[in-house]
Parts: structure tokens; sequence; C-alpha cells
């Protein structure tokens, strides 16, 4: 039986720090804006529905199972994203709701895709707000990775809770000073970026919204470029090195800040996935020195920022990739995939499940050549049993299909196959930009048919909430 007092109450919690949060753009458009009575409006609704879910449903024992977990995540991000709307539909921009709510799940699922034009002239309190709720998203799915999923044991991440939290290495005592110190880390590395953009060129209003969307691997900007406004060698490079960090688990800087240890060489994925980037970088760097007029810091330069912003799924762009020809529009929606490291902000299958995936799938081949052989699999010196490497194929099989089966929904609304194709991947794996004329690096999403911006919200919290989470909701004994 599912014990809706705790949810309610959680969900209270949330929408008031959401209300909360509203206040900013509310004050830096105040005066120059009519957007901020919009945002205080929006703040007292925020507010109000959260005050009263937490009176409604007050507790001061609040256990909560895994059927509370699953619940209250996916509503979490659906009521969320609702209320985020709110203040967008009712500004100046003048966007249906179902635009805002693309742009708001766009934003929470830190995905990077949206329905908007026109930055450069948009009042500055929208701006703040877009890059706020990315932010807000980037920290609340650090927490759900390394405190709901070990638990949850979805799709095989309880193996990162050996890395979280192993009893021979206890960081924290609680979750909650866990969850804490990675808030700390959070804000730390947010203020780092900002102040890094701002030395190196942008404004500080700029390296604000951008440090905050960087951190959090999610890809909105204050201008319709992207990062092409700035057109600095200085700050793509920091930017892709910030891209990298977001990437990585955050509990090696838990390590690091609070324990005075930063063992990245120790961590299976975070070796894997900067091997991965840096042959991928290699390669698309190669290929542009020998099929363009770039000279080779060009060629790395654009390489390993677009490489880098679509396999961390942050999103960012600085010059369109997919006018480099055939190999690396292929190269790129093959990257869309792939993902980061888990426990961090990035979307995607994630470094851990490919490792093991390819560590099953050479050992299966052993075992045809030598049938008698013993061959246990490994992850972090762990010997990993059978059923928890069946849930990673079961998820990775689960991921595809959901592929497939919402690119054939997307055709019935009438989009073509490559963009049905992009768009339901890019939105899984919440990469931002898509592969084509409409939703390429160059377009946006606001042509697409108001029923396929339904879909595509579906698909956003589906893949950020790793797919099982939801799915969970719809089978009958659950409840």
């Amino acid at each position: 039986m599912v014990k809706f007092n705790i949810v309610g109450f959680t969900l209270g919690l949330l929408l008031t720090v959401l209300g909360i949060a509203e206040f900013v753009p509310a004050f830096v458009d105040w005066g120059e804006s009519d957007n901020a009575y919009v945002f205080f409006q929006s703040a007292f609704v925020s507010l109000f529905f959260g005050i009263s879910l937490i009176l409604s449903f007050w507790t001061d024992k609040p256990k909560m199972s895994t059927r509370e977990s699953f619940l209250l995540t996916t509503l979490s991000w659906v009521l969320l994203s609702f209320f985020s709307a709110i203040p967008l539909y009712l500004s100046d921009i003048n966007i249906s709701f179902t635009d805002a709510m693309f742009e708001t799940v766009s934003g929470l699922t830190t995905t990077g895709s949206t329905v908007l034009s026109g930055l450069d002239d948009m009042s500055r309190g929208i701006l703040l707000w877009r890059s706020i709720i990315q932010w807000i998203g980037g920290i609340g799915i650090i927490g759900f990775a390394i405190v709901f999923l070990p638990f949850l044991r979805i799709g095989g991440m309880e193996l990162f809770k050996m890395e979280s939290s192993d009893e021979s290495d206890k960081i924290m005592p609680r979750t909650a000073q866990v969850a804490g110190s990675v808030l700390i880390v959070y804000v730390a590395l947010t203020m780092i970026f900002a102040f890094v953009y701002n030395i190196l060129g942008m404004s500080v209003f700029d390296a604000i919204n951008h440090g905050m969307t960087t951190i959090a691997t999610a890809g909105y900007s204050t201008h319709d470029k992207s990062f092409a406004y700035f057109d600095s060698y200085a700050i793509d490079m920091a930017a892709t090195l910030f891209m990298f960090i977001g990437s990585l688990p955050f509990m090696l800087y838990v390590r690091w800040v609070f324990l005075r240890k930063f063992e990245i060489h120790k961590d299976e994925q975070a070796v894997f996935f900067l091997s991965m980037m840096a042959v991928f970088i290699g390669i698309m760097t190669f290929w542009l020195w020998t099929h363009s007029e770039y000279s080779i810091a060009e060629s790395f330069r654009y390489a390993a920022f677009s490489l880098t912003s679509v396999i961390s799924s942050s999103g960012f762009v600085t010059t369109d990739y997919l006018a480099w020809g055939g190999f690396a529009t292929i190269f790129f929606l093959f990257a869309t995939y792939l993902g980061g490291c888990a426990g961090s902000t990035t979307g995607g299958l994630k470094t851990m499940r490919l490792i093991i995936a390819v560590r099953a799938i050479r050992r299966n081949i052993r075992k045809m050549i030598y049938p008698h052989s013993v061959s246990p699999m490994r992850y972090q010196g762990k010997v990993l049993d059978t059923q928890r490497v069946t849930l990673i194929f079961g998820f990775i099989s689960l991921y595809m299909v959901s592929n497939v089966f919402f690119i054939f929904c997307l055709t019935l609304t009438g989009l073509d196959l490559t963009t049905s194709v992009s768009a339901v991947g890019t939105a899984i794996s919440n990469v931002g930009p898509g592969i084509g004329d409409i939703i390429g690096p160059s377009g946006n999403f606001a042509s697409l048919p108001s029923a396929a911006k339904w879909i595509l919200d579906f698909c956003m919290i589906l893949g950020r909430l790793e797919i099982l989470t939801v799915m969970a909701l719809f089978l009958r004994g659950f409840w």
C-alpha cells in the first residue's frame, strides 16, 4: 500500500523551494519588465500549493519505502515542470502552454532542447529562470542517482552504491549528510565556473547563467547562438573542461573536498569515460583536419567541444557539426546515446552499464570457445552476480525498445523518420539538439506538432528517471 502522506509532504517541500526560487527572476526583472509581476504571482501560487501540501500531509516520521520513492520521483519532475511553466506561459514571450511545458520539462530534465528563439532580446528574468530550473534539475538528478537509484536497483544502478557508500570507506554516516556535501560541492563548482567564464570575457549575467547550466550539463544559453555568440577559443576550452567535470561522478569531488582523496584512477567508469572521450575527440579532430579548412587547433576546438557537449548531454553549440559531412552526422547520432558516468548530471546509457555490457559479451564469447572455463566478471574489484548483469542488459533492451516505440509514435504526428529518430534519441538521452534541418544544432523544436512535443515531454522524463522508475507506475501490482 502506497503511503501518500510522505509523498504529498515531500512534494509540498519541493514546491515551496520552487516558489522561493521564483522570487529571484522577479527581483531581476523588477523595474525592467512586466514579467516581474508574473514571477511574483507564480511564486505565490507555488508557495500556496506547497505550504498547503505540507500542512495537509504533515508527518514527523518521513519513512519512505520503495513504492513511495518511485511515485515521488516521477511526480516531482511532472509537478515541478508544471509549476515552472506558469511564469513562461504568462510572460510576454507569448507561447502556448504546450511550449511552456516543453521548455520547463526540458529544463528540469537538463535536456536543453528549446522552443524559444530571440533569446538575445528576452528579459533577463526569463533567461535566468531557464537557467535556474536547469540548475535545480541538475542537483535533483545527482541526489536521485546517489540516494534512490542504488536502492531501487534500477538497471544495475545498485552497483553505484558500492562506490558511493561502501561500508569500508563510508564518506558520511547518513544520507542527509551525503546530500548536503554534494550540494556544497555543486554550489562551489557553479561559482568557480561562473568566475572563470567572467574572467575569460563573459558578462557577469552570462557567466552566472552559463555556470549554472554547465555544471548541470544542461544546455540552455542566454543567446540564440549559444557559445558561438562569444567566439572565444578560451571560453570554448573552459566549457569543454567544465562539461567533463559535470560528467564525472560527483562523489569523486565529495571525497576530494571532505576526505582529501581524489582517486579518479580507481574509478573504472571515470577512467573508461575519459579514455573513450580521448579516442572520440582524436578521431573527430583528425577527420575535421583532413576534410575541412580548419587548422589542427580549430579542429580540436570544435571537435572537443561538440563531442563533449553531446556525450555529456549538455547540448551547447559552437558550430553546426552536421555540416561536417555524413560521417560526422552518424558519429554524433551514435554519441547521443552514450552518456557520462553514474552519479553525474549526464543522461544516456551511462558509462558503467557500457563497461559491464562489454565485459559480459566478452565473457560469453570466451565461454563459447572454452565451455568449461571459469571467468567471473568484476567491477570495481567486486564479482558481479548473474542477476546484476541481467538487470543491466534488461535496462539496455528496454532503452532501445522505448526508442523504437516512441519513434513510431512521432511518425504518426507527421514528422519524417530522420527527425523522429533524432528527436526521440535526444529526448530519452537528455542531450538537447538533434539531427536534421528542423531540430539540429542550428534549429529548435518550435515547429514540431503539439502532439509530438507532449510525446517528447514524456520521453525526457522517462530518460531522466532511468525508464523503470516511470514504467513501474503503470504496473497494477505497484498499486
